[in-house]
């Protein structure tokens, strides 16, 4: 009887421990999973379209700082003037960055739309680039220059023509100038008219071509064919920097507050004066 009896309480005293080993191992396993849960970062997708260059250079820059922060910024890349403003609209995407202001509430009248700017980043001056000649100072008469021929940049490359002191418009012309307005062409300058984009192939075509920053970086133009651009204390400069926009409403979007602060950083200023000679000039 007394050893069946032990035997018992051994196969007891065995059943408890065995009980007692599996129930801490299901505490371990508990504790690892919590662990890991609470650990884990919530990541934030922010979508942005943009244009090439050099507006998603730009952004590519703030990749890794951003997902330092919890965000992953996702660059959507678009070849033209509408459709990032019709995908923010729409909900596709957060944010753009290619557009100045007029051309923003050109697009908001037109469309109906509310999109909003929330923080101007750059200025891509217009630049005069050397063609079939290369000496404004002693342009010959009758010279071709090639303008874009879009109302808005149209009259950017006029203003700066007067700047250079090679026409005179009328007073009260300002940004809204057209050939229509000038008084005094005492070279005879003929004007070759353009979309915007199409500049790039007429210098080998022209005298001379009024090209926008961001369409002779995307050409590949040798910054040594520049031979005068708008200042960035112009009046175009003021009315025409490049701005990062939003959907009415979400300006206060914590990713995309944080996406601003690393736009205005003293890192961005830094690369867009380093990255392009001249062609985009920051305006922070």
């Amino acid at each position: 009887m007394k050893g069946k009896t032990g035997i018992l309480i051994a196969l007891a005293v065995l059943f408890a421990l065995t009980l007692a080993l599996t129930g801490c191992g299901g505490d371990d396993a508990t504790d690892t999973t919590t662990t890991t849960d609470d650990a884990a970062e919530e990541i934030t997708t922010l979508r942005v379209g943009a244009t090439p260059a050099p507006h998603a250079e730009i952004l590519a820059e703030l990749v890794d700082e951003l997902k330092a922060q919890g965000i992953d910024l996702e660059i959507i890349e678009f070849s033209d003037y509408v459709t990032p403003n019709t995908a923010l609209d729409s909900g596709e995407i957060d944010a753009n960055f290619f557009q100045h202001v007029p051309y923003l509430d050109d697009f908001n009248s037109e469309n109906g739309t509310e999109l909003v700017s929330v923080f101007g980043v750059h200025f891509e001056p217009l630049t005069i680039y050397a063609g079939q000649s290369d000496d404004l100072a002693n342009i010959a008469e009758g010279a071709t220059i090639a303008i874009p021929n879009d109302t808005t940049n149209e009259a950017r490359a006029l203003l700066l023509l007067e700047a250079e002191g090679l026409i005179t418009l009328k007073d009260d012309a300002g940004i809204s100038a057209t050939p229509a307005d000038i008084v005094n062409n005492e070279h005879n300058i003929r004007f070759v008219e353009a979309e915007a984009a199409a500049l790039p192939r007429l210098l080998d075509d022209a005298d001379f071509a009024i090209i926008n920053g961001n369409f002779a970086l995307s050409a590949g133009i040798d910054s040594a064919l520049a031979l005068a651009s708008e200042s960035a204390d112009s009046e175009a400069a003021n009315q025409y920097a490049n701005v990062l926009v939003v959907k009415k409403g979400n300006e206060d979007d914590p990713a995309i507050q944080k996406l601003i602060t690393a736009l205005r950083s003293e890192t961005t200023r830094t690369f867009i004066l380093d990255s392009y000679d001249g062609a985009v000039v920051p305006v922070f």
